[in-house]
């Protein structure tokens, strides 16, 4: 990775319009940029989460989905997504479908930072066991997709609001019930 990373800014209708430094990016007045998000489930159906690093920038020590990233400039999303996989969880994924192509959400955490993104949203497969990277990731737990969604009702104060949106969203987190009363 480059010294400087760089993120894709994008004006309200999701046309590119430049790039910044990511460090520039995140703060009180955050423009709207370029992510992606990605739920990795394994063999057993259980999904990936993790607890971000305590020293992250946002939303430190709170649990999100598998990880996150920025396309840089000029870089296809999946090529970001499969980067972004290694390097903050240590894993290979596959199959990648894209679930939410239009996401998109502006969340203030408590210190006043602001995430404002368009963040297609990513479901992956893996058979391997995560290795994450510290500076990323504190922790991680293999859980049950309706238990998560339950936890997520319930306690939506202990997880990244990026999480919470995108589970009412996702068929992952349905009950087969619920899939078959949307369709």
């Amino acid at each position: 990775m480059s010294e400087t990373e760089y993120v894709v800014l994008l004006d309200d209708f999701g046309n590119e319009i430049g790039t910044a430094p990511k460090a520039s990016v995140h703060g009180t007045d955050t423009q709207l940029h370029l992510a992606f998000s990605c739920h990795v489930v394994n063999a057993a159906g259980e999904v990936l989460v993790t607890r971000r690093a305590l020293h992250k920038k946002t939303w430190p020590g709170v649990w999100t989905n598998s990880f996150c990233g920025h396309p840089g400039p000029a870089e296809p999303v999946l090529s970001a997504v499969h980067r972004r996989a290694e390097f903050e969880v240590g894993l290979a994924v596959r199959d990648l479908e894209l679930a939410l192509p239009l996401f998109r959400y502006r969340a203030v955490d408590a210190s006043g930072i602001v995430e404002h993104e368009i963040c297609p949203v990513y479901v992956a497969r893996t058979d391997a066991e995560p290795q994450p990277n510290p500076d990323e990731v504190a922790e991680y737990r293999w859980v049950d997709p309706l238990e998560l969604a339950a936890s997520l009702e319930a306690t939506p104060w202990a997880f990244s609001p990026w999480l919470v949106l995108q589970a009412q969203q996702l068929h992952l987190f349905e009950t087969p019930q619920a899939v078959r009363r949307a369709s």
